[in-house]
């Protein structure tokens, strides 16, 4: 494809300094198409919005907008939104397209390397909430509604699996049964939030290694990108979804379940991080919660992977047959390890807190 023929009328729509001389498709996102876009004066990363994923251009910007002004206010290096040349924060259309500053001199890991490296997301995911701390949460959209209803999911889970569509549930009895007979552990978090014991918070909901930008001489954190799923939640999101991949010593899809488990380690590198920047703002329902909300994430993954099993693998993409059942099965085995290390995860956590 020839990106400048393609888009380059796209991206004259914005207020970009200089004469662009280079398209470029950049880095390894799945949902969105991500464009390095290059002038005579600097670079910039302009994004094709997918509609289907986000349908809702205008609350997500908006989202953006608010959250990144936020932080720009409090001297915190974050996206910048570059509007276009009518001063939108982004180009309306059938398709949305938007353009940020590219930031320079910066790396993103794709998976954790050391304990080290572990620690330094997550304090930086700590900082990204604790500037936060003070933004009002509901005044954001649900981007994706009902993101982290694990009570939702797991209505979903049954009927998935009262219909069984494809005949599968004979061949995933255990993780069947793991799922039902955990059904008092789902509503915590949803019930805290409803009465108020839970904090409303701006959660991130995609704390992935790679969505820090790394300074790439000292190694340290700078930016956090990929805000399309800023949404209102709790911290106990980011915080849990960040152990559920970061803190498993194989790989989401991997097949050999003996190579499957929860290092108590990369958890405390992780908890080091995050919890030594939020001290002054997590509350003690929420310290307490922690461990918990590792387990509640990772166990929501995997009933979402069985629930798309079960359902005709409508939702993830696959690569072979059973894929989604092999995902299912490592957050399952992860989240009984969690469940069996509540007592020495919330120790961790009061060490690191006192």
């Amino acid at each position: 494809m020839d990106y400048m023929k393609e888009f380059k009328a796209i991206a004259e729509k914005f207020a970009l300094e200089g004469e662009i001389k280079d398209i470029a498709p950049y880095g390894e996102g799945h949902i969105n198409l991500t464009l390095l876009v290059t002038t005579d004066k600097k670079r910039y990363i302009m994004q094709k919005m997918n509609p289907n994923v986000f349908p809702d251009a205008e609350g997500l910007m908006n989202n953006i907008c608010g959250v990144t002004k936020h932080l720009q206010a409090r001297g915190v290096e974050t996206l910048v939104v570059v509007p276009t040349a009518d001063g939108e924060p982004y180009l309306r259309g059938e398709v949305g397209y938007r353009v940020y500053d590219f930031i320079e001199n910066t790396i993103t890991y794709q998976k954790v390397t050391d304990k080290e490296v572990f620690k330094n997301s997550g304090a930086a995911f700590g900082e990204f909430q604790n500037y936060l701390a003070e933004f009002d949460a509901s005044t954001l959209v649900e981007v994706i509604k009902r993101f982290h209803d694990t009570p939702n999911r797991f209505e979903n889970f049954k009927a998935a699996l009262e219909a069984d569509a494809f005949g599968r549930a004979k061949e995933c009895k255990s993780e069947i049964d793991f799922v039902l007979s955990h059904a008092h552990t789902y509503g915590t978090v949803m019930a805290g939030l409803a009465d108020g014991t839970i904090p409303l918070r701006v959660t991130h909901n995609d704390t992935k290694l790679n969505n820090i930008l790394m300074d790439a001489e000292t190694g340290k954190a700078r930016a956090v990108i990929d805000l399309d799923t800023i949404m209102p939640g709790s911290m106990l999101f980011d915080f849990g979804d960040s152990i559920r991949f970061g803190a498993s010593t194989a790989a989401e899809d991997e097949q050999d379940l003996s190579k499957v488990h929860f290092d108590i380690e990369l958890f405390r590198a992780y908890a080091e991080g995050y919890c030594g920047a939020v001290k002054n703002s997590i509350t003690a329902r929420e310290a307490e919660l922690l461990p918990y909300g590792s387990y509640l994430m990772t166990i929501e993954c995997g009933m979402r992977f069985l629930t798309d099993y079960l359902s005709g693998d409508t939702y993830f993409a696959t690569k072979y047959a059973g894929h989604n059942l092999v995902r299912a099965r490592t957050q399952i085995k992860l989240a009984g390890e969690m469940e069996a290390s509540f007592d020495k995860m919330g120790e961790i956590i009061k060490e690191i807190l006192a």
